[in-house]
């Protein structure tokens, strides 16, 4: 090809210059900067046929499929960064029909432009490289096994790594050494890079620790009370992860404090459909007595109770007697299987604690079947109000520390005595 241009082309345009009555050195002269703007042209030109030619292509392709993948993976961003590498590079293939063109034989010259040339192989080529693989990224998200997963993290790790291989080719280029002698001579201050890269490379570590681990993904409410952290995870990146606190501010954390350190991440809790309530009562232990059958017929005559009695037992299996608090116990167990807001597949449960100076503690557990935070609360708020209110109907007090007015009323009581 060097050959056609020096001896037809060339050699076609100086003889119409001379033809046209220029003198010899005006014709050479004039002669390298037509070859010259003809190689431009050229360039041009295929940059242009690719651009139009493989984009059209690629969509008329794309339009005549059943696939969906196909239109993210050869999008125009994609295709233009692609057609984008043919330009340098056949520029690349022209430089030395342009230098023989124009007589430049300065060796600092031919040195310096190949080595841009290079350059813009190496950038153009990896930018394609980082497109394709955002839309790559792009059709993993729109997959529903991946939906909430950290894939803007990873994405910034592949992008980190390419930004990396492209700073080493384009130093390697300029100062004229392999890549390989350059990672050699570049060993003896990781140290000092290491430290500067320091957050990002433990965020690196991190987002690829959460990912492999299935930790963390957007969407999760996770909390960290040594940190202060409570909220809704709306981003996972490379150096930081976002949560949307309860009162609607933003509080960032670097992705290795998640893994260096505990959080509880509620999202387990949200996908088993059912949220956990325990709490307990304190029963005043002088008010526990064996049940008499006057208490037992009191409590049958009770129109509030009557439904949930029903599925009392009111007899000891061993045949003993049964107390006040054993029927209480068994009454708000009813209660809680008969509610429908209480999720019925996990586990119910009305138990004792260890008793102290404050009474005999009297736990429920048992999980509301929304776990969304206002019905869980209306749960817990009616349920405790509700259990609260049956405690006088088995004579039973529930135990709480004497307060102002309890003392004062206790004070007039003995007074008038």
């Amino acid at each position: 090809m060097d050959s056609f241009f020096d001896h037809t082309v060339s050699q076609w345009i100086y003889d119409r210059l001379i033809s046209w009555g220029l003198s010899a050195d005006v014709a050479d002269k004039l002669d390298g900067f037509i070859v010259l703007i003809y190689l431009v042209v050229l360039v041009l030109v295929i940059n242009i046929l690719f651009r139009w030619g493989v984009i059209r292509g690629v969509h008329w392709v794309i339009a005549h499929t059943k696939a969906s993948w196909d239109n993210i993976l050869f999008d125009n961003k994609v295709m233009k960064h692609l057609c984008a590498i043919i330009t340098p590079m056949v520029v690349s293939m022209m430089l030395p029909l342009a230098f023989s063109a124009l007589g430049i034989k300065t060796a600092w010259i031919i040195t310096l432009t190949e080595r841009i040339v290079d350059i813009a192989i190496v950038i153009t080529s990896l930018r394609f490289i980082s497109t394709f693989f955002e839309a790559t990224f792009q059709l993993i998200v729109d997959r529903p096994a991946w939906h909430g997963k950290p894939i803007k993290g990873l994405l910034q790790i592949v992008k980190v790594i390419l930004a990396l291989i492209g700073i080493i080719l384009v130093v390697a280029i300029i100062v004229n050494i392999s890549p390989a002698g350059l990672l050699t001579g570049l060993g003896a201050s990781a140290a000092v890079i290491s430290f500067i890269f320091k957050d990002t490379l433990l965020g690196l570590i991190a987002g690829i620790q959460l990912s492999a681990n299935d930790m963390l993904k957007v969407g999760d409410w996770i909390e960290m009370p040594s940190r202060g952290i409570d909220g809704s995870v709306v981003e996972v990146s490379l150096t930081t992860i976002k949560v949307r606190a309860w009162n609607n501010t933003l509080q960032t954390i670097p992705p290795y404090l998640l893994v260096s350190e505990p959080f509880d991440n509620w999202q387990a809790m949200r996908d088993t459909g059912g949220r956990r309530i325990k709490r307990s009562l304190n029963v005043d232990m002088t008010s526990i007595g064996f049940a008499a059958d006057d208490l037992v017929a009191r409590l049958r005559s009770e129109k509030a109770l009557q439904p949930l009695l029903e599925h009392v037992a009111m007899e000891s299996e061993e045949g003993g007697m049964l107390t006040n608090l054993d029927l209480y116990m068994r009454t708000v167990l009813a209660y809680l299987n008969a509610h429908p807001r209480v999720n019925h597949g996990m586990l119910t449960l009305v138990r004792q604690l260890q008793p102290s100076e404050w009474g005999l503690p009297v736990e429920l557990y048992f999980f509301s079947s929304d776990v969304n935070w206002v019905p869980y609360e209306n749960l817990q708020t009616e349920v405790i109000s509700h259990v609260i209110a049956l405690a006088p109907l088995f004579d039973i007090r529930l135990y709480q520390a004497p307060s102002t007015h309890a003392l004062t009323h206790k004070i007039k009581n003995c007074a008038g005595a």
